[in-house]
């Protein structure tokens, strides 16, 4: 991608509220409003643009979406998700998904070198919502907090009790293992019955579990079920997710083909940079980079996914071929990905 353009459809996105949740082709469509969820993952994304380049640019966006995460969360500590363009959240509690991602962008900003005043808010947040991490049932839910809570636990932060952090680690890391026993057989090695999106996380949360609490039976998990998310989305040697139209059902012959989505890529991507991280094996980290090139045409339909003319990416594959619209989550995955694959060593904590 041209340095000129290079992610510039982030500034397009990005109003004085935070990002967009959807393109109209390259044309933000201010009728879907906002999400928690795109700002979270976006404050990941300015965080590390800003971290690599060291551009105001980015800090401005970082601040943004930032004050986005203030105004989600409730009384209670947990964050709303839908906001219209009226910046009216449209419901009182998001999903359990939507907190773990708000306490994953949370935790990573602990971990940056930005002065304490915004380190200071995003502790501020993970106070009030922390007593309700115990209380999450959904598995994904469970995934992206403790990521965040892993964050939380390698920064240099003092005002939390590392040791209640580790035991909250240790507990939620237990229950995604039970749903992993609970599930698999020796040809079905996965958590669920049906796997779906964001399948990458649970592997990855695992990995990072392991390296705090150092149990092994998590590493187990971790690494069996890496190995059988592998086998189904690099069975045609490039990447290729599992599509979101009929997802890959316990029994079925083989995955939903399409529609393949950027995201996916994304968390595969950070999955494997956290393996290669533990392990040192080279293998791990030429698949991550196989996840970014998925961007650039190394996929199903050979072609790019990165509108050379906006700086932006289109979301997704399908069927027929490339999506042309150009939403928020498919430029936050693939700005994170090329953080994470070609800035290894300041991005990813």
């Amino acid at each position: 991608m041209k340095l000129a353009t290079k992610f510039q459809h982030l500034f397009k996105l990005t109003d004085d509220t935070g990002i967009l949740q959807h393109s109209l082709y390259s044309i933000p469509d201010l009728t879907k409003g906002y999400t928690t969820d795109d700002n979270s993952r976006a404050l990941i994304a300015a965080s590390m643009l800003y971290e690599v380049y060291k551009d105001e640019k980015y800090l401005d966006l970082l601040k943004r979406y930032l004050s986005f995460l203030i105004y989600a969360q409730n009384g209670k500590g947990y964050f709303r998700n839908f906001m219209n363009y009226n910046r009216e959240f449209i419901e009182e509690v998001g999903s359990e998904d939507c907190f773990g991602r708000t306490l994953w962008a949370l935790g990573y900003l602990l971990n940056t070198n930005l002065s304490n005043g915004y380190q200071s808010v995003a502790v501020t947040l993970i106070k009030k919502a922390l007593p309700n991490v115990a209380n999450l049932n959904s598995l994904r839910g469970n995934a992206y907090s403790l990521i965040g809570l892993s964050l939380l636990y390698s920064s240099d932060v003092t005002e939390f009790n590392k040791e209640k952090i580790k035991n909250l680690i240790t507990s939620i890391s237990k229950k995604i293992v039970q749903k992993y026993r609970e599930n698999k057989d020796e040809e079905w090695k996965w958590f669920e019955n049906i796997m779906t999106y964001s399948n990458a996380v649970l592997p990855w949360t695992l990995l990072r579990s392991y390296t705090i609490t150092r149990d092994e039976e998590v590493l187990d998990a971790a690494k069996e079920s890496m190995e059988f998310l592998e086998k189904v989305t690099f069975r045609s040697g490039y990447f290729k997710p599992i599509g979101c139209k009929g997802w890959y059902k316990k029994g079925d012959e083989k995955p939903a083909e399409f529609d393949e989505q950027p995201i996916e890529a994304c968390e595969t991507a950070l999955m494997y940079t956290e393996a290669y991280k533990i392990f040192k094996e080279e293998k791990y980290r030429e698949k991550a980079i196989k996840c970014y090139k998925w961007f650039l045409g190394e996929n199903s339909k050979n072609e790019s996914l990165i509108d050379e003319e906006t700086g932006g990416c289109y979301d997704g594959i399908t069927k027929e071929g490339v999506n042309l619209n150009e939403g928020a989550e498919s430029l936050i995955s693939l700005i994170i990905t090329d953080m994470v694959v070609n800035h290894t060593e300041t991005v990813f904590k």
